[in-house]
């Protein structure tokens, strides 16, 4: 019997992962057709939440399989990749160059925001194959860079933030570069639930809820920029520990 014919295709955790993509592409459409950035972010966080569970479920319910992890990346390529490049090319579209700088040229240099679904595909393929990324992440996650991006864009539709085309740019090159670079992240994962070994994600973590008190409007954005940030030193020290 061919193998192909005992391939399951739909299993709770393959459902939760096309839950995932479908949340993406209402995304999408909220995007383009009402340019409702607030309404994306709320189904990004959706698609995480499932993207979060098709593997806890996959692993407690005995469903992984090598489909499920070909679902899961393509499905996170849309949600996690292409979402977030949308949405950054659909702000830049309504917005000005702050040094009035030739329409026609910034318009051409709009694409370049794309940049980010394509670092994402790229980020996605080396999680796959990549074994070191257990208990760590080389790079930023592709959930993270999507959040990150999203809440500028509910702070830009609130009127919190102003942005600029040039901005714009700016951050989508940063945020593709960081999604392939070398640094190392920390990830959520608690050895147990005492102190030693867990201190970072602990103190990460209370640094994350006094954000959210004290700056409610622009917690989740600082509370990634904070996880970059944190990630980034640590790794710095730790080249240099071994350098010596």
């Amino acid at each position: 019997m061919n193998e192909t014919n005992n391939i399951r295709l739909f299993t709770v955790a393959n459902m939760l992962t096309l839950g995932n993509l479908l949340a993406g592409v209402l995304a999408l459409i909220f995007t383009l057709r009402y340019h409702a950035y607030e309404t994306a972010f709320w189904l990004i966080i959706i698609a995480a939440v499932c993207d979060f569970l098709d593997g806890f479920v996959a692993r407690l319910m005995g469903q992984s399989s090598p489909l499920g992890v070909q679902l899961d990346s393509l499905a996170d390529d849309v949600t996690f990749g292409v979402v977030p490049a949308v949405v950054m090319y659909d702000i830049y579209c309504n917005t000005t160059s702050y040094y009035g700088l030739n329409e026609q040229w910034m318009g051409y240099a709009g694409y370049v925001v794309l940049i980010i679904a394509a670092f994402s595909v790229l980020r996605l393929a080396k999680f796959n194959i990549d074994t070191t990324q257990a208990t760590e992440f080389c790079g930023l996650p592709t959930p993270a860079n999507a959040l990150m991006l999203l809440s500028l864009g509910v702070l830009y539709s609130q009127g919190a933030i102003a942005l600029y085309q040039e901005q714009i740019l700016v951050i989508s090159v940063a945020a593709a570069l960081l999604l392939i670079s070398p640094i190392r992240m920390f990830a959520l994962k608690f050895k147990g639930f005492g102190w030693r070994g867990n201190e970072l994600r602990y103190l990460f973590i209370l640094a994350s809820v006094a954000l959210i008190i004290l700056i409610p409007t622009y917690s989740l954005l600082s509370i990634i920029v904070l996880y970059i940030v944190v990630s980034t030193i640590r790794w710095i020290i730790a080249g240099s520990k071994k350098i010596r």
